[in-house]
């Protein structure tokens, strides 16, 4: 009952977090037409005793896209940090890849096609594949929050 318990929760909090990213994504591309960096912080929750293999498998298939694209300025920078300590198993992740977009209409461009660029940086498409998906069946949750500097010098 509790397992089923948590996994209802996670569904909720993750239904949640998309459609309220949808909503912030939206909208931060059509105000922010000034330029700035838009900056998306990713979590991802491994299985327990997968952390290892997932970050082996992000660093083989996913960060080389990402690094494409800083070079070609899509994104400013891509960074990935992991806590510390142990937290508690409901606010639980493993890694945090921040990306600073060059900016919010950049981040949100859905004419980007991303699946031409894997096919050119990964003419195996068949194992490219298979661990891809190998690195989704060992993830247990992920989510994405566009985050916004707090200004604290402020009146």
């Amino acid at each position: 009952m509790k397992k089923v318990l948590q996994i209802a929760v996670s569904l909720l909090l993750a239904f949640t977090l998309l459609g309220s990213r949808t909503i912030v994504q939206s909208s931060a591309a059509k105000a922010s037409p000034d330029g700035k960096p838009f900056v998306v912080e990713y979590y991802y929750k491994a299985k327990w005793g997968y952390a290892d293999e997932f970050l082996t498998l992000f660093k083989k298939n996913h960060y080389p896209l990402l690094e494409k694209q800083v070079e070609m300025g899509r994104m400013l920078s891509v960074s990935a940090v992991q806590p510390r300590y142990h937290g508690t198993e409901d606010g639980r992740w493993d890694y945090r890849v921040t990306i600073v977009f060059k900016d919010a209409a950049t981040a949100n461009d859905s004419g980007f096609d991303e699946k031409a660029l894997i096919k050119q940086m990964y003419p195996d498409q068949e194992t490219y594949k298979k661990e891809e998906q190998r690195r989704f069946e060992i993830l247990e949750a992920h989510w994405d929050l566009p985050i916004k500097d707090v200004e604290l010098n402020s009146k």
